[in-house]
């Protein structure tokens, strides 16, 4: 089976939140950030897996929601851990862009989704 585009690009995010936080944890000493980072940052994908195998469009939407929102999260953990100075400059604006990328695809599906549901299509 083919994984569709947001799959991948949320399971290749999490592969790097995990390099973040290894980096976070091994040479910033910093514990309590990275582990927010670390816990928002893969749950993206998680809910985009339980979201392809969802039993019904509400299900879907539903698990696409808490995904997004999830990403939100994690981007509020990379500005804090930039703006505090855990996380390179460099390091942050490639990251980050990365999630704004997800956040815009999700958005997109739910949008396009959401319209096939509504009453009025």
């Amino acid at each position: 089976m083919k994984a569709s585009i947001i799959q991948q690009k949320t399971y290749d995010f999490a592969s790097r939140i995990i390099k973040a936080y290894k980096f976070l944890v091994g040479e910033q000493q910093e514990y309590v950030l990275s582990k927010q980072l670390l816990r928002s940052g893969t749950s993206i994908g998680a809910n985009v897996e339980e979201a392809l195998a969802a039993s019904s469009t509400a299900d879907f939407i539903h698990k696409l929601n808490i995904a997004a929102k999830e990403a939100r999260e994690t981007s509020y953990w990379l500005r804090l851990l930039r703006d505090n100075d855990y996380l390179p400059e460099a390091a942050f604006e490639s990251i980050h862009a990365h999630n704004a990328e997800i956040i815009k695809i999700l958005s997109s599906i739910l949008i396009t989704t959401k319209s096939k549901t509504s009453p009025d299509s």
